[in-house]
C-alpha cells in the first residue's frame, strides 16, 4: 500500500514538473523529500520501490525531450469585422491587378460565422499573415472555389520574403490538380515531383462549390503536400531556405473562400 501511495504521489509530481528544463532531477528530489517526510522503510519495500523508480526513470527520460510543438498561429476570421480586411494580415499581389480580401458571413463556413473571401482580380493575389515566420513547419487551410472563368484556385504560401519571392502550393478546380511552385523575382516556376522525371503537379479532383483542405509540411529543402488528408507528393528545392512568413494565395479571377487557417511546427511522430 505504501509503494502504491508513493507511486501515485510520484506521478502527480512528475506531471506537475513535466515542463521543467530538468524534470528528472526535480522529480527525484521531490520523491526523496516525499519519502523522508513519510519516514518510509525503503528496506522492507525495496523490490516495489526499485520497480517504481525504474519505471519513473524511463518516463522522466521521455519527459526530458523538447516538447512537441504545434499550432503557433490560427485564424478562423470569426472575430474580424465583416466586409473588411482581416486584422493582422497584409494584402499584396505578384504582378498586376487589384486583390480584394474581405471577411464575410458564410452559411457553409466550416467554422461559423465568417470566412475570408478573395473577390478581386490580379495575376496573383496574396494575403500574408503578419508576424508569423517559419523556416520549418506546416501551413494548412480549408478553401472553397466559388467561381472564376480563367481560374478557380486556392493556395498556401510559405517562406515568403516579399511579393516576388516565396513558395506556393495551389489546388485548381478548373484543372483538377495540385501544383507546387516557387516564385522567384516575380517569376512562377512549377517544381518537379520527387520520383518522377517530369510532369505538372498531381492530378486530383478539386471540387467546385465545396470545401477542401490543403496542407504543406516543409523541412529544410523537402516539402510534402497533402490534399483532404491524403499525402499527394513531395518536392525538393533549395531556392529559399531561411524563415519567412506564411499566407494565402489565389490566381486571376478566382473567387475563393478560406477558413480554418493554421500554421506551426510539425509534431514529431
Amino acid at each position: 500500500m505504501i509503494v502504491a501511495y508513493v507511486s501515485c504521489q510520484f506521478w502527480v509530481l512528475l506531471i506537475q514538473d513535466a515542463e521543467s528544463p530538468t524534470p528528472y532531477n526535480n522529480n527525484m528530489k521531490s520523491l526523496r523529500s516525499f519519502a523522508l517526510r513519510r519516514n518510509l522503510d525503503t528496506r522492507s519495500h525495496s523490490l516495489g520501490f526499485t520497480v517504481l523508480v525504474m519505471a519513473c526513470l524511463s518516463v522522466s527520460a521521455q519527459a526530458a525531450d523538447p516538447p512537441v510543438q504545434g499550432v503557433i498561429c490560427s485564424a478562423d476570421f470569426d472575430a474580424d469585422k465583416a466586409s473588411e480586411a482581416p486584422g493582422g494580415w497584409e494584402v499584396a499581389r505578384t504582378g498586376e491587378g487589384s486583390p480584394r480580401w474581405t471577411v464575410e458571413a458564410e452559411d457553409s463556413a466550416p467554422t461559423k460565422p465568417h470566412v475570408l473571401k478573395q473577390s478581386g482580380v490580379a495575376d496573383y493575389s496574396l494575403c500574408i499573415r503578419q508576424g508569423a515566420e517559419l523556416k520549418d513547419g506546416f501551413v494548412e487551410m480549408k478553401f472553397k472555389p466559388v467561381s472564376g472563368e480563367r481560374d478557380q484556385a486556392g493556395g498556401l504560401v510559405w517562406r515568403y520574403r516579399d511579393a516576388h519571392n516565396y513558395y506556393v502550393a495551389r489546388a485548381n478546380a478548373l484543372e483538377n490538380n495540385v501544383v507546387l511552385y516557387k516564385v522567384e523575382n516575380g517569376k512562377r516556376t512549377p517544381l518537379d515531383v520527387l520520383g518522377r522525371a517530369s510532369g505538372y503537379g498531381v492530378n486530383v479532383p478539386v471540387p467546385k462549390q465545396a470545401w477542401s483542405t490543403l496542407r504543406v509540411e516543409f523541412t529544410g529543402t523537402r516539402f510534402r503536400v497533402f490534399f483532404n488528408g491524403r499525402p499527394l507528393f513531395e518536392v525538393e528545392d533549395a531556392t529559399f531556405t531561411t524563415a519567412g512568413r506564411v499566407g494565402l494565395w489565389t490566381k486571376a479571377d478566382s473567387l475563393t473562400l478560406f477558413d480554418d487557417f493554421r500554421t506551426g511546427q510539425s509534431a514529431r511522430h
